[in-house]
């Protein structure tokens, strides 16, 4: 029995969800949003909140928990390659890939006058092919950290899909603008054509009767 314990089992022994919790929370830490199950993700918003706590303590001890905690790792050799010294690939890695560095430098320094409540969940329309998993997005509240975070399949998705519903728009309109004067060219009466036709031979007509006069009179 399993009585007043919290715990989510996920289906997985211990050691394996330990090790898959670690891992959401250093993706959600680096991209900043995460899209899985909505158990997951409250499994994994409980880890995620009390590596914020460690982080806005700030210290190299709690530095050390949370590395030990996240299972981050710490690579200390950069070989050269391509033309890149060693020190340019460890600053690279350490800016876009170095978890505890991002969770105590961006992020907690952001959460330092919230207490609690650090992340949200949000859940998706619809569930997942296969199991019919229900499907949740786990990001951060602040929305400075938001803004930082790259468009999701989905909104690349939705983006094109305007973008081609404004274009497909500007195409019919475009071909409606020129059609619509040979519409009203084609509306005309043939009796009318005529008429039109007649009118513009007795001009010239005119016109060459005039020429000729004033050849005679020189």
């Amino acid at each position: 029995m399993r009585h007043r314990i919290k715990t989510a089992k996920l289906g997985r022994t211990g050691e394996h969800r330990n090790a898959m919790l670690a891992n959401m929370v250093c993706s959600l830490i680096e991209k900043k949003e995460i899209v899985t199950t909505l158990a997951k993700a409250k499994a994994a918003r409980v880890v995620a909140e009390k590596m914020v706590t460690l982080g806005k303590r700030g210290t190299l001890h709690h530095r050390r928990l949370a590395a030990s905690r996240l299972r981050a790792p710490q690579r200390r050799f950069f070989p050269r390659t391509k033309g890149v010294s060693g020190k340019q690939l460890r600053e690279q890695w350490s800016r876009d890939h170095d978890v505890v560095r991002i969770l105590f430098d961006e992020i907690a320094p952001s959460f330092q006058s919230r207490h609690g409540g650090y992340t949200r969940i949000v859940k998706l329309a619809g569930t997942r092919k296969g199991d019919a998993a229900q499907l949740a997005i786990l990001k951060w509240v602040d929305e400075s950290l938001e803004s930082q975070t790259k468009p999701t399949l989905a909104q690349e998705k939705t983006a094109e899909q305007e973008d081609s519903k404004d274009g497909a728009q500007s195409d019919t309109e475009q071909s409606q603008a020129t059609s619509e004067p040979a519409t009203e060219a084609s509306n005309d009466s043939p009796a009318e054509l005529d008429r039109e036709i007649t009118s513009d031979v007795k001009a010239v007509e005119g016109e060459s009767g005039d020429v000729g006069e004033t050849k005679a009179d020189k």
